[in-house]
């Protein structure tokens, strides 16, 4: 899992028909701190995330592919939550 913020969306006129009516998200990867790591992804959308937010990525294959609940799609990362805080101790 990895946690990154919405930097906005991906839009592609053409796509696997596996990502027809889902939303694509560009997200800049963050450390546990909360900086950016100067990593970002495409991600499909689960949760409604919106630009800005803070979020929780799956980023294996299979498993987004499994939340998706399309085994044959193209996918390697998925939202999977919408991330309210974070708490760390020491």
């Amino acid at each position: 899992m990895k946690i990154g913020r919405v930097a906005g969306t991906v839009v592609a006129t053409i796509c696997s028909s596996a990502l027809e009516g889902r939303r694509l998200l560009f997200v800049d990867l963050l450390d546990p701190t909360g900086k950016p790591t100067g990593s970002d992804l495409i991600a499909v959308d689960s949760v409604g995330a919106g630009a800005g937010e803070l979020v929780l990525i799956l980023d294996e294959g299979n498993g987004a592919r499994q939340v998706l609940q399309a085994p044959d799609a193209p996918v390697r990362a998925v939202v999977v939550g919408i991330v309210d805080e974070i708490e760390m101790n020491g």
